[in-house]
């Protein structure tokens, strides 16, 4: 039977902040407030490595990886309509940016199976 003193997630809904910050201590015996200062010093970690003078790869071990790609300007072009042959279409420039890639590492992958 399931756990009365977990939260209820209605129709497949995800959990708030809140109740993530809730449901991860009681189980870890920590407080609320030890875990939100726990996930603020989790954030400023990825900030810090997929930053400008980061490497631009994070790892959560076991669970994922991101990584940040940086993708250049382009500029107006034209080119073949992917949706009807044979005509051409304008493509609009884009300015530069920073791309975030997340990666499902294997035991991530094996536990949602």
């Amino acid at each position: 039977m399931a756990d009365s003193k977990a939260p209820k997630t209605e129709g497949g809904k995800a959990l708030s902040k809140s109740a993530t910050h809730q449901e991860l201590a009681d189980s870890s015996k920590l407080t609320k407030k030890q875990v939100s200062e726990f996930f603020d010093a989790l954030f400023a970690l990825i900030k810090r490595e997929l930053g400008k003078k980061g490497p631009g790869v994070f790892n959560l071990p076991g669970l994922l990886q991101l990584k940040l790609k940086r993708m250049p300007a382009t500029k107006k072009r034209m080119g073949p309509n992917p949706f009807k042959p044979g005509e051409n279409m304008e493509f609009k420039a884009r300015a530069a940016r920073n791309v975030v890639k997340a990666r499902a590492l294997k035991n991530l992958k094996d536990m949602v199976k």
